[in-house]
């Protein structure tokens, strides 16, 4: 699952609970699948901090970068 499909499906779910309406059973799932999407957008955002810092980290004219 792509770092959007997650961040979207994550902000579905916050609506229907923050909504209310739903039962304990259907709230605690949907805690679950909020939970489980967080850790989708993390591994994402990790990996993209990563690749990030890793670029930064390359000394100029290496790396394929930009030169001004």
């Amino acid at each position: 699952m792509g770092y959007e499909q997650a961040r979207d499906e994550l902000i579905e779910v916050v609506r229907r609970l923050e909504a209310g309406g739903t039962t304990l059973e259907e709230s605690l799932a949907l805690w679950e699948r909020g939970e489980e999407l967080a850790r989708v957008c993390r591994h994402w955002l990790e990996g993209a901090r990563a690749r990030l810092d890793a670029a930064l980290a390359e000394p100029e004219g290496h790396g394929g970068g930009r030169e001004d």
